[in-house]
């Protein structure tokens, strides 16, 4: 006799499969499926704009890095001899690079403290502090050739008022964008006075915010004056954001571009001949489009070999709350 507890087997019936437009689309009933072909309806005009738009000129460029092609006549496959010019021939690679390092090594951590620093001062929740904000953040709303043509006229060397005002302390005649050895400090003090302010500050901000009080609390008791508590409390809570911030920081300061561009052309001298700015004069200036592509690809790969970099070392300070 079957216990009566014994519970009935269940047949699957024979029409629940999914039909294979129905797996592929990620659905298991009519109904989802019907909600996850609207859904791709609605996302292919992005789709569409990201294959012919994005990754068609991606593919591209990396078909026309391996050609010599100017445009006015068909490419012609050259091989590797684009990437073996750029590494052993272009005088002008190898120092690009070097500046461009420069540039990004001086500006990332000169960056991020200050906006480290401003976020902390916003945090502190006294009067006036939405004023602050507001005035620590205008200055990267400024488009940035106008921020390069407001900054070329104010440290004019003869009728600059930056000038004016450090000649009546006896410092005046300072050749900022004029002379190869100070024009990249220059573009450095430019960029924080645009960048410190902005989205990373505000992204700092944020990370300030979710530190938890009763950890801050616990110190306080235990006695930890204001270093202690932020090296021992609030930093470790924050390296996430501290990480996120230096990774944005790192690719953007290597890709430095406008402000060059606009304010020196890349001179005096090439002092101020970035990297970005060699690839755009080898493709728009002297039309070399297969060698600029490769330029583009070899700036890729270094770019990616950094991230890469950070992420490894990361692991050693970065602390994710929740995680073991």
């Amino acid at each position: 006799m079957r216990s009566a507890s014994a519970a009935p087997a269940v047949v699957p019936h024979s029409g629940s499969r999914a039909s294979p437009l129905a797996r592929l689309v990620g659905a298991s009933t009519p109904y989802g499926m019907r909600r996850a072909l609207w859904g791709y309806l609605f996302i292919t005009p992005w789709l569409l704009g990201l294959i012919f738009f994005v990754a068609g000129p991606i593919l591209a460029s990396l078909a026309l890095s391996f050609t010599s092609y100017d445009i006015l006549s068909a490419p012609k496959f050259t091989g590797f001899q684009n990437y073996y010019h750029a590494f052993f021939k272009d005088v002008l690679f190898w120092p690009s690079l070097a500046r461009t390092f420069y540039y990004a090594v001086v500006t990332v951590p000169l960056s991020l403290t200050g906006s480290l620093l401003l976020a902390l001062l916003l945090n502190q929740r006294l009067k006036g502090t939405n004023i602050f904000r507001t005035c620590f953040f205008l200055p990267s709303l400024t488009p940035s050739v106008a921020l390069a043509v407001v900054w070329l006229w104010l440290l004019q060397p003869k009728l600059g008022p930056v000038n004016s005002v450090l000649s009546l302390v006896g410092l005046g005649g300072f050749p900022w964008f004029t002379d190869g050895n100070t024009v990249i400090p220059s573009l450095i003090v430019v960029s924080l006075w645009a960048g410190m302010g902005g989205g990373t500050m505000l992204i700092f901000l944020a990370g300030l915010q979710g530190v938890p009080v009763e950890l801050e609390d616990a110190a306080r008791v235990d006695g930890a004056g204001a270093w202690r508590k932020f090296w021992n409390v609030t930093f470790p809570t924050i390296t996430p954001t501290v990480f996120f911030n230096l990774t944005l920081g790192i690719i953007g300061a290597l890709q430095v571009f406008t402000v060059a561009f606009v304010a020196t052309t890349g001179g005096p001298n090439y002092g101020s001949w970035f990297f970005a700015l060699h690839i755009y004069q080898q493709s728009f200036s002297y039309l070399q489009l297969g060698y600029g592509a490769a330029l583009a690809w070899v700036f890729l790969v270094v770019i990616m070999i950094l991230t890469g970099l950070n992420f490894l070392l990361a692991r050693r300070w970065v602390f994710y709350r929740g995680a073991r």
